[in-house]
């Protein structure tokens, strides 16, 4: 069986070797990890990949090979079921689903911290209890327009706040492009310059001057070929993102390509005070955004790629951040950063005619002076283009 799981590695592009399979079948085989799914999903990524930027790799393949086979370990070794696990799923009219309590940000943080006094046992499928499958505003796997999410997976996407520890993944920057379309359109903001000592050859007024010279070599130098466009990109990741993790890779990718002088940090929905460059260790490693905002001089072009898809509470609230109290609105740090620097764009990876549904697009799109573009040829293009002014 392992054997297939190590060639679904293979397929799957995450560089793992014999030697680090057969490590991973010697540790199984001392008993290092229990019998349980988990257990072997750890030990298997310890063994098998070196490299953080493989972990995505790895889990779609494991994911992938191992669905739906868990019974092949012990289950009284994993771990104890969530008592937030969905067991029921209800239907809605539009009629009940228009009917459903509203509450506002204030309201619902003070009804939850209410019902957490109150409730002793799990729920599933009423109204007003912290459970599941149900219309209250509190718990997942229900429906209602406007609530807190506590644990589960995401899925009407109506929460103003995640009461949970969430996992994002890094974009790949080594991703294959299936089209140079995204290079070139960034590659209208690029400039270069002569700089600097003469450190390169000139091959083209080497030619021309021997040439000249009667086919006596006749060498000419320039000053070394440097490109001096800075950028500071800012990306949105984790919830509504990942629908559109293909595309921002391969922006990102191309970008690292085309910007030598790149600098990058991950956000999740809007700016607040602190930013992040590893996904994984997000809550260790941080970078103060004041840092971030004084580190780079004004002439640094900005870019965001975000979908600005979120609870305008997020944008517009302090303690509005789905996953902590932040102290300042959202709204201020970006007007931070567009005050900071002049030169700047945001990046939508939605359709451009759904943005008009949003209302947070519509707010952060008047933040950024309508400097909103789409993640199309012409949308890159007219963004460059700005940024090059």
């Amino acid at each position: 069986m392992l054997i297939d799981f190590f060639f679904t590695l293979k397929d799957a592009k995450v560089p793992v070797t014999i030697k680090e399979f057969l490590t991973l079948l010697e540790a199984m085989q001392r008993g290092v990890s229990a019998q349980s799914l988990d257990d072997f999903y750890y030990l298997a990524r310890l063994t098998l990949v070196k490299n953080e930027a493989h972990f995505d790799k790895f889990d779609r393949a494991f994911a992938h090979y191992f669905k739906g086979i868990n019974a092949a370990f012990d289950p009284a070794a994993g771990i104890p079921l969530d008592w937030l696990v969905q067991r029921m799923k209800r239907e809605l009219t539009p009629e009940q689903i228009a009917a459903l309590e509203k509450f506002g940000y204030e309201q619902l943080m003070e009804r939850l911290n209410q019902l957490l006094q109150e409730q002793k046992e799990r729920h599933e499928g009423g109204s007003k209890w912290i459970g599941t499958g149900g219309t209250s505003p509190f718990g997942n796997g229900g429906t209602n327009p406007e609530g807190i999410r506590i644990g589960g997976k995401g899925g009407n996407r109506t929460a103003v706040k995640v009461w949970e520890q969430r996992s994002y993944r890094d974009y790949d920057d080594e991703r294959e492009l299936g089209t140079r379309n995204i290079k070139v359109a960034l590659r209208r903001l690029r400039r270069f310059a002569r700089e600097g000592h003469e450190e390169e050859l000139a091959l083209d007024a080497t030619i021309r001057a021997t040439a000249n010279n009667a086919g006596y070599l006749d060498i000419k130098m320039q000053p070394e070929r440097k490109n001096r466009i800075k950028v500071l990109m800012l990306l949105d990741v984790g919830g509504t993102m990942d629908d559109h993790i293909e595309r921002t890779e391969e922006l990102f990718s191309a970008a690292k390509t085309e910007f030598k002088n790149m600098e990058f940090f991950y956000f999740h929905n809007c700016v607040y005070d602190h930013l992040w460059k590893n996904n994984r260790r997000r809550n260790a490693e941080r970078f103060p955004t004041w840092d971030v905002l004084r580190k780079y001089t004004p002439d640094t072009k900005l870019i965001f790629v975000g979908d600005a898809t979120m609870s305008p509470y997020e944008v517009l609230q302090p303690g509005g951040s789905v996953e902590y109290n932040n102290e300042e609105a959202g709204a201020e740090w970006l007007a931070r950063f567009v005050n900071t620097f002049p030169h700047f764009v945001w990046l939508n990876p939605e359709p451009e005619g759904v943005w008009q549904y949003r209302q947070s697009v519509s707010v952060i799109r008047q933040i950024m002076n309508n400097r909103m573009f789409p993640v199309t040829l012409d949308g890159l293009e007219r963004a460059m283009r700005l940024l090059s002014k």
